[in-house]
């Protein structure tokens, strides 16, 4: 399965906290996901739309890489927010130019209009399906009119189902591609692209896993 990375799982509610799920992983997460090429190539569409130094809020930022790394050595402003302090100490150091904070993202003030973007790449599905609802509303309404959001997850119907993630027991809750879409749509936001992808972690544990990417402006 699936911070601010694919195949992520991050936020899951599981056995074990989702930080201490993700300070087990720590970089081994960055590896086993560096070759995605459909990440990169959603970064790469981001770019493309961002204004010059943009404000951008990472959710679910892990390592820092690719998401945070890409956009700051692009000189946007970005805030990366990660539940584990392992990851969050991890990316301060791998992207000086970028601030982090340890925090669950669910707590975190977010002010009406205060980012150009928000990417929030696999960091849902940690989390039970209404409060996926409820974070992605407020998301949208941290995005300034016709600012970006940027969304990935694992397009799977499942709600509080046990998994184990690169070895690691968690609790996944999901939506299938249809639902997760209407999902952004729901919130405020015009879906402009999409993208499907089979991703196979570079892991002993991986399995392939599909990946759905979707980009698109708050009304």
């Amino acid at each position: 399965m699936t911070a601010g990375n694919p195949g992520k799982a991050r936020g899951f509610r599981t056995r074990r906290p989702a930080a201490a799920v993700f300070d087990a992983l720590g970089a081994e997460y960055e590896r086993a996901f560096a070759a995605s090429a459909a990440h990169r190539e959603s970064l790469e569409r981001l770019l493309a739309d961002l204004a010059p130094r943009s404000r951008v809020l990472d959710v679910g930022s892990g390592t820092g890489r690719p998401t945070a790394q890409t956009l700051a050595a692009a000189g946007h402003r970005v805030l990366g927010v990660d539940v584990s302090p392992v990851m969050t100490a991890l990316a301060a150091r791998q992207v000086p130019t970028a601030e982090f904070r340890c925090a669950d993202v669910r707590d975190l003030l977010l002010s009406e209009g205060e980012f150009d973007a928000v990417c929030v790449y696999f960091s849902l599905l940690q989390m039970e399906r209404g409060e996926q609802r409820e974070l992605l509303e407020r998301l949208v309404r941290s995005l300034r009119p016709g600012g970006l959001l940027v969304a990935a997850t694992v397009p799977v119907d499942a709600a509080g189902v046990d998994a184990v993630f690169m070895g690691q027991p968690v609790r996944v809750s999901s939506f299938g591609a249809e639902e997760f879409t209407a999902l952004i749509t729901r919130a405020g936001v015009v879906v402009e692209w999409e993208h499907s992808a089979l991703f196979t972690p570079d892991h002993p544990a991986g399995a392939p896993e599909p990946h759905l990417f979707l980009h698109g402006r708050r009304h």
